[in-house]
């Protein structure tokens, strides 16, 4: 039987504890995220490309809050969405946020139209050409069952010109942890809570890997739904069997979105040795708790075979990008250094695993579109909404990874460190201490926490510029 518990979300940093109950029958109750700090005066050394906004015809109507599309557009590409509105997880254990309707509320900010970032204003951002023609598959781990994934995927894809994507050409498959059919979706109060929450994040991962990679195929693989709110040995033994069905399977790249806190059972054994293929990148978000106080990063982006994927605020107007505040950083003192990391990196953690390794936009500020409509329980669909966290960051690495199709040098972040300087939008500014301070932990390197000309625990190496890293 699997235990529930009570666990504080993000739990390398203790910030916020969720705590479910079967009577719960509107979404999922937290805190709303609406702090920000302030960047740093360092001025950034390389310009991303100039981001279009979306065309006028995509932005009509208006959205739960009374604010028209239009004008929530241009807040998301100025960057200040979060000044009358708030954010919240979507589960315990995933790293999305869905902006919400007001700055204290948990009601998502719902629109008939998309206000976020579409896969063009991305590509724009990364410098990307315009041509897709990787053809590998892009696995993506989420807990749960989504029963309308595909109908939701086909109105993302469609809306933004994106070829279709379905289970009947091929392009999309849909399978079980353990390599079998997906089970039926949960039908009590707390399974459907769990999965109307995960469904959210599972839609941001497929949006975010379509948006990354247009031509590619996608492969999603679902865990059990506890796996969403257990912090616990079980969920960590799920996703490395899930990760060894998707490799099995033909995965060229594979996303986790996820993160549980690193043990002695995790960072050993085959929790350990399922996320280590050659030729297969394996991308983890490192979270949304900000710096983590540099003993433990969280599992699975703590494992010196995973590409650790942070996070940035990606204005399109007047300001370049800086680190999220949120963006997860740190060490993971049970691992030398990452693979391929240099010793000029791991010295920020005194030669140990340093996180991250690269970064994409996951301010929900500077949040993107996502499509979402399964409400088994709160029977409000979300339709579009905005998003953010790392959970946005790591399936759009992973696709540009397939989409490239250079999988035979991937050999866990190693191939990252190898590649030009100029393969990367460096970030310099902004930090992520909102909750933990790198000043407060003696012989922590300030680069851990704080954006800098070269890598930084943030931001990585930095944001994609162009497809030279991949």
């Amino acid at each position: 039987m699997r235990r529930r518990i009570r666990i504080w979300a993000g739990s390398a940093t203790g910030t916020r504890r969720w705590a479910f109950t079967a009577a719960a029958v509107t979404g999922l109750v937290c805190s709303a995220l609406t702090a920000n700090t302030a960047p740093s005066s360092a001025a950034p050394t390389a310009d991303a490309a100039v981001i279009p906004p979306l065309p006028v015809t995509r932005l009509t109507g208006e959205a739960n809050s009374g604010e028209g599309v239009a004008r929530l557009h241009q807040q998301v590409r100025e960057g200040t969405l979060l000044e009358h509105h708030g954010s919240r997880p979507v589960c315990p254990t995933c790293h999305a946020e869905v902006v919400t309707q007001d700055a204290k509320g948990d009601t998502p900010l719902r629109s008939p139209a998309p206000a976020g970032y579409g896969p063009a204003e991305l590509q724009a951002a990364y410098g990307l050409p315009a041509a897709s023609r990787g053809s590998g598959t892009i696995a993506i781990i989420d807990a749960g069952v989504y029963p309308t994934l595909e109908k939701d995927l086909a109105v993302y894809r469609k809306t933004f010109g994106l070829p279709a994507c379905t289970i009947a050409s091929g392009c999309l498959s849909l399978m079980n942890y353990d390599g079998g059919k997906r089970p039926a979706p949960q039908t009590g109060d707390q399974g459907r809570l769990m999965e109307e929450g995960a469904a959210l994040e599972t839609a941001l991962d497929l949006d975010m890997a379509s948006a990354a990679c247009p031509s590619c195929r996608l492969l999603e693989i679902s865990v059990p739904w506890q796996d969403a709110q257990d912090d616990n040995d079980v969920s960590t033994a799920d996703f490395a069997q899930a990760v060894n069905t998707a490799v099995k399977a033909g995965a060229s790249a594979v996303s986790i979105s996820y993160g549980f806190s690193a043990d002695v059972q995790n960072t050993h054994g085959f929790r350990r040795t399922a996320l280590d293929h050659k030729g297969v990148a394996i991308t983890a978000s490192t979270g949304d708790g900000g710096f983590n106080s540099g003993v433990h990063q969280l599992w699975p982006s703590a494992l010196p075979s995973v590409i650790s994927v942070g996070g940035v605020s990606l204005p399109a107007a007047g300001e370049k990008a800086s680190a999220w505040y949120a963006a997860g950083s740190g060490c993971e003192q049970a691992f030398p250094a990452a693979k391929g990391q240099p010793s000029s990196v791991a010295a920020a953690c005194k030669g140990h695993r340093a996180a991250s390794d690269i970064s994409a936009d996951a301010d929900p500020a500077t949040g993107v579109a996502v499509y979402d409509t399964y409400a088994p329980l709160s029977d409000q669909p979300n339709n579009w909404v905005v998003a953010g966290g790392t959970s946005a960051s790591a399936p759009y690495v992973a696709g540009l990874f397939t989409r490239v199709g250079h999988l035979s040098a991937v050999d866990g972040p190693a191939s990252l460190y190898r590649a030009p300087k100029t393969a990367f939008t460096d970030v310099t500014s902004g930090n992520n201490e909102v909750y933990h301070q790198c000043a407060s932990y003696p012989g922590i390197s300030s680069a851990l926490c704080n954006a800098g000309p070269g890598w930084d625990g943030p931001t990585g190496l930095g944001v994609p510029h162009g497809l030279g890293a991949f």
